[in-house]
């Protein structure tokens, strides 16, 4: 059992392996259900999209983010899937890689019944 000091902040320790799955199943809460983990040698690591690996290691999950490193405390993995979701799902003005134009003439059809 570990001693800590009276009056002392407490925060629990996490494993990776157990952050990443409560981030996983956060995510899946939030739509993203096609998910991967793979735990081995103290970290985690979350395949959320194509687009996004989530690693988790010595207490925070880290991912990047439009080329710039994003962490957060392993501690909150529903506050890590919250950032996720607002990431992937931002509007289309919002994207830098929407490359169609406004003319919806070159668009495809958003009716197909395929």
């Amino acid at each position: 059992m570990l001693a800590v000091r009276a009056g002392t902040a407490y925060l629990p320790w996490h494993d990776p392996r157990e952050a990443t799955r409560l981030l996983r199943y956060a995510l899946h809460r939030e739509g993203f259900t096609h998910t991967y983990q793979s735990s081995g040698n103290g970290m985690s690591v979350l395949s959320v999209t194509t687009e996004l690996t989530v690693w988790c290691r010595k207490g925070s999950f880290v991912w990047t983010e439009d080329g710039l490193t994003v962490t957060h405390p392993s501690g909150d993995p529903t506050g890590a899937a919250q950032l996720i979701k607002r990431h992937l799902r931002r509007p289309a003005e919002e994207d830098p890689q929407d490359t169609w134009e406004d003319d919806s003439a070159d668009r495809p059809p958003e009716d197909s019944v395929r």
